[in-house]
């Protein structure tokens, strides 16, 4: 399990440094960091578009094998932006490789949660995935700094550092060649059924509710009358609040109770409506604290809850879909952002989330059998069930 946990952190690593890694290399090579954030856009519409794609094409290959190729392919990608650039090749092809690179991502992510199933049992899950996100949210704080750290000295060093760590998946993760007996025989139902895209529609109205306060950070600082820089007062209490969760998931390993969940749900939109009213500094932190605090329990179920949805054979699809899912979500908030101004940014994130939680509610309500899967029920271990 270790190894497992190294490699989902060390996995987020150029996702999580990338923003900072390709705006240092733009403006060493272009005079703008623009060209970083056009790099940062190529990876994660390219991974959106690859997720089902590349998983279907590896499908026949074992989750971890499939992965290390994955992350093997993305290291080349990396790399190679470290030597054109040193060539002093034109910007359109470091572009083109940040594509190559961040087309594999969902795939990647989708074959190393697969993996888990093979290593711990079902009520072990809750805990496993906790403890992952809270790894996850550590790299995504971590990451940012060291880049910025290493680019200093020389962007290309950050990026090819970046590069080194993202490929330790390729070593760590275990091997687990076996395919269980659930997984052999390929199933024609479609990944895309209702149950199933309500729970990716709720991540993705939360990855956007997330995007909006970390994009829009910057410009909530001045808002309020504060320098740029102090806009770590929303983004670090977003991340500890996090880092929280996850510990709170892992120490309590139950897979929550849908009334639970609406109750997740409910809690990340009053978070994002407080940020949104913009009352003081201290309600728009107590609103990203609410946001943070219910990321890990909102993913652990998502993730739990679409293992035992997924058709037989094709849980790393599912699983792929899920991380596309927040990556729309942080292209959507994005887009919104670039159009609109914040506030009204944050206001349309806030309506997405209650038109979430309201629907899992009204389904819940009514009973509904589609949310949760009868052979996960009668297969999953007691203990994941919530009273």
């Amino acid at each position: 399990m270790y190894r497992w946990f190294v490699s989902a952190a060390s996995l987020s690593v150029p996702q999580a440094a990338g923003p900072v890694a390709f705006s240092l290399l733009a403006l060493s090579v272009t005079g703008d960091t623009r060209g970083g954030a056009a790099m940062i856009l190529a990876m994660t519409l390219s991974q959106v578009a690859g997720a089902i794609p590349i998983t279907r094409m590896g499908n026949r290959l074992p989750p971890a094998r499939l992965l290390r190729w994955l992350v093997v392919l993305r290291t080349l990608a990396l790399m190679s932006i470290v030597l054109l650039a040193a060539c002093g090749a034109s910007f359109a092809w470091l572009i083109a490789c940040a594509t190559v690179a961040g087309s594999v991502n969902g795939a990647a992510h989708g074959c190393l949660r697969s993996v888990l199933n093979h290593l711990v049992p079902a009520s072990g899950l809750p805990r496993a995935l906790g403890i992952s996100a809270t790894l996850n949210e550590t790299t995504f704080v971590l990451a940012p700094v060291a880049a910025s750290g290493l680019g200093a000295i020389s962007p290309l060093l950050g990026i090819l550092v970046i590069a080194a760590l993202g490929a330790a998946p390729a070593f760590c993760v275990p091997h687990v060649d076996a395919v269980p007996a659930e997984e052999v025989g390929r199933s024609d139902t479609s990944v895309l059924s209702p149950s199933i895209l309500l729970w990716l529609a709720c991540a993705t109205a939360g990855g956007a509710v997330v995007a909006a306060i970390e994009i829009g950070a910057v410009a909530l600082a001045l808002d309020y009358g504060y320098e740029p820089t102090l806009a770590i007062l929303f983004t670090v209490p977003l991340c500890l609040a996090s880092v929280t969760g996850g510990v709170w998931v892992s120490v309590r390993n139950r897979m929550a109770a849908r009334g639970t969940v609406v109750g997740y749900l409910s809690v990340m939109a009053l978070g994002s409506g407080l940020a949104a009213l913009g009352l003081s500094v201290a309600s728009t932190v107590a609103g990203a604290i609410l946001i943070g605090f219910v990321l890990a329990p909102l993913g652990t179920h998502y993730s739990l809850v679409l293992d035992g949805l997924a058709p037989a054979g094709r849980r790393a699809e599912v699983f792929a879909l899920l991380r596309t899912a927040n990556a729309v979500g942080v292209i959507c908030a994005s887009a919104i952002l670039t159009a609109l101004s914040l506030s009204s940014t944050l206001t349309i994130v806030t309506g997405l989330m209650v038109a979430a939680a309201s629907t899992v509610a009204f389904a819940h309500l009514r009973g509904s059998k589609r949310l949760s899967s009868p052979s996960a029920t009668q297969t999953r271990d007691p203990s994941l069930s919530s009273p």
